[in-house]
């Protein structure tokens, strides 16, 4: 009997050796305790994925004690023993640390918050740091390349021998972006058709972009969106970097930038010198980039008397000689030939004050006047006029948890004066905008953010513009976000168009009492998925859906007395879709991205495209880093057909181009092959009808200059 009762022991004993168990993992973000859907878990030899709610299961386990390791994009990895069966039978928690990249917070300025970039509704996209830094190298003297390189953006050329452009926001005009910097519209009104050409990335910290309308947080003007450049400020760490760059086209920049902390006081200085030879690639005795020579300097004192206190004093001149044209007049200035010549003079001054009364209120009061003085001279034509604008805000933030309230007032005056011609009528204007605005972001859960505000706005002589918005987060997972937003718009009339700055504003007339102010309504919506793929490759895709609609335009008609600006009274519309797609493995990051825009104009039962517009677009970048040694990129842009003002059709083309970058620790050493393809309008279409001396140009769809190598050095001292 007991060698029974002793084998049946032995029996119970050995089953309960070798019993199966089953393991159950929750994966977390350690900061925000959020589930972390997409996680990555490896254990036993097996991997598995964790499903929507953070979990995952491993059944058929012996008991013993098990190493797992646990990755997600933007997190570290972390490797735990986890001992099997688990005492209590609960789900073992594994929480995450997001990288190094993740933890650095990126405030985004544009909406007014105070809240970090992941828990704003608002959709913004930002160029900041490394990305910055190597769009710079392809164009340091300005900010065109930068910019249109990034889906549902175009740079439109207004000018075949200036190379003056403008930029579109999903298919719509020029005049419909803000342009700021830090807050401030320095580049509106005449300021705005040489701004994309006179500004310098070296002393940015990052830009930031809102598709869609804005012009509740911005007022009149923000219809397609914004551009907020945003300047570097001092760090206790010397910031003090020389760039100097050079072009096959003749093309010179030295660019520097200092910046250092010095306990109570704080200075930055950006000054450059741009230039570059009158330029044919065709041999068609035009240019394609003009003579110029361009002189800024852009001083910032920073003050602060206390921990809670910053004031900032800040002084901005630009100064530029322009020349384009027929080849034999740049050169020697002979009678009978074509010319264009724009000079230009750009002064403003800025000032603000943030003071914290405490830990959840905030008060700014900001300040700014500009002067901007340019003329245009062409055979028997001569422009002048003299543009002096201020702009004042207050405004205060009140910071919670759950909600934040920001309120504010800004006062705008704008005075144009036109003073080249004598037998035409005036065309100066005077303009007063006073602007109310409210602003609340709710936390109603962690996974729902709302924002909603409203403006008012008065414009002397169009009256009472009142514009509400609203936009909503989700981030039902880690991996996965949403965001929902629209609002109305306005535009109050101008005659600083691409239009106008494409006829160099001969003959066009003044905006008389006939002209409204444009009206809009527009929403847009995107979806953003990140994850792993086979355990190494990074990938996210951000989808974005947009519709914009501006009823009784403002469209240029020609009267047989002039050129003048005519309410529509139809509208124009503009709707599409923008996917951009990243994928990271070890050192290589591929961008890929593409832009669908209809945009149409309506007039009565008559539809026609909006010209200049590539419905398709494609983005593709490659870039491959060895941290600190080495960069390099290839990239490619495919423009669709457009269709042109005359009625015809541009040409579809690609432009490509790579660039490689060696580093040291003090300087680097670079050089970019941009359009190596060599497209380029006068390869495969016309820029003008008539004789060269005396040409009637075309729309331009396409780059001039065409092929071009540009190096550089940039130094850190």
């Amino acid at each position: 009997m007991q060698k029974v009762f002793l084998l049946l022991l032995f029996v119970c004993i050995s089953n309960s050796s070798m019993a199966q168990h089953t393991l159950s993992i929750i994966v977390k973000d350690k900061q925000t305790k959020e589930a972390l859907s997409a996680a990555t878990v490896q254990l036993a030899q097996r991997t598995s994925v964790t499903d929507s709610s953070g979990f995952v299961t491993f059944k058929n386990l012996q008991p013993g004690t098990y190493k797992a390791e646990v990755s997600h994009i933007g997190y570290a990895t972390q490797q735990t023993n986890i001992t099997v069966p688990l005492q209590n039978n609960e789900p073992f928690v594994v929480f995450l640390e997001p990288e190094e990249e993740e933890e650095e917070e990126i405030i985004i300025t544009s909406t007014r918050s105070t809240r970090t970039f992941q828990n704003i509704p608002t959709r913004v996209e930002f160029i900041a740091g490394e990305e910055l830094d190597e769009k710079s190298n392809m164009k340091p003297g300005d900010i065109r390349m930068l910019l249109t390189e990034s889906t549902g953006i175009q740079t439109q050329q207004t000018s075949a021998t200036s190379a003056n452009a403008s930029i579109r926001i999903q298919g719509l005009d020029g005049r419909y972006t803000q342009i700021l910097k830090d807050g401030f519209p320095l580049y509106n009104g005449a300021a705005g058709g040489l701004g994309l050409l006179q500004i310098a990335p070296l002393d940015l910290k990052q830009v930031e972009v809102i598709k869609g309308s804005a012009s509740t947080l911005y007022g009149g003007g923000a219809i397609a969106g914004l551009v907020n450049l945003i300047s570097k400020t001092p760090t206790a760490e010397r910031d003090f970097k020389i760039h100097l760059n050079g072009t096959t086209a003749g093309g010179l920049d030295a660019n520097l930038f200092y910046g250092k902390r010095f306990n109570k006081f704080g200075i930055t200085i950006f000054t450059s010198r741009n230039s570059n030879a009158a330029y044919d690639p065709a041999k068609i005795n035009l240019s394609a980039i003009p003579k110029f020579q361009r002189y800024t300097v852009n001083p910032r004192l920073f003050f602060y008397p206390s921990n809670k206190t910053k004031i900032v004093l800040g002084l901005n001149a630009v100064a530029e000689e322009r020349l384009g044209g027929n080849m034999d007049y740049i050169k020697t200035e002979t009678a009978n030939r074509y010319y264009e010549e724009n000079s230009s003079q750009r002064y403003s001054t800025q000032f603000s004050l943030d003071h914290a009364f405490n830990e959840t209120n905030h008060f700014t009061i900001k300040q700014s006047v500009s002067y901007f003085n340019r003329s245009i001279g062409s055979p028997g034509y001569y422009f002048w006029g003299r543009q002096l604008n201020s702009f004042t805000e207050a405004n205060y933030v009140h910071t919670r948890t759950t909600t934040e309230w920001i309120a504010g007032i800004n006062l705008w005056n704008e005075n144009f004066k036109d003073l080249g011609l004598i037998n035409f009528p005036s065309r100066n204007f005077k303009q007063n905008t006073i602007g109310v605005f409210v602003q609340n972001t709710f936390k109603a859960k962690e996974w729902l953010h709302i924002e909603s505000g409203i403006r008012g706005d008065h414009v002397n002589n169009y009256g009472f513009a009142f514009l509400p918005r609203v936009a909503v987060l989700f981030k039902p997972f880690a991996s996965f976000s949403s965001r929902i937003g629209g609002g109305l718009g306005y535009k109050a009339p101008t005659i600083f168009t691409e239009e106008s700055e494409r006829l160099q504003y001969r003959q066009v007339l003044g905006i008389d009492a006939s002209n409204k102010p444009e009206k809009s309504y527009g929403f847009n919506a995107d979806v953003n998925y990140k994850t792993k793929l086979f355990d190494e490759v990074s990938f996210s895709i951000n989808q974005l859906f947009f519709y914009t609609r501006i009823d009784k335009p403002l469209l240029l008609q020609n009267t047989g007395n002039g050129y003048k600006f005519v309410n529509s009274s139809g509208h124009i519309d503009t709707r599409g879709i923008e996917t951009n797609i990243k994928i990271g493995y070890e050192d290589f990051k591929l961008f890929l991205g593409y832009t669908f825009t209809d945009t149409e104009i309506h007039e009565g039962s008559v539809k026609r495209t909006n010209p200049l517009t590539a419905r398709n677009r494609i983005n593709a970048v490659l870039m491959y880093e060895i941290e600190e040694k080495w960069k390099a990129g290839l990239e490619g842009y495919y423009f669709d057909k457009q269709l042109l003002s005359d009625g015809s059709t541009g040409k579809p083309y690609w432009i490509c181009g790579f660039m490689v970058e060696r580093l040291w620790e003090k300087f680097s050493l670079y050089i970019n092959f941009e359009n190596f393809l060599d497209a380029r309008q006068t390869r495969f279409d016309s820029i003008y009808t008539g004789s060269v001396n005396y040409p009637v140009f075309r729309d331009v769809y396409a780059p001039l200059d065409g092929f071009v190598i540009n190096g550089g050095l940039k130094l850190k001292l």
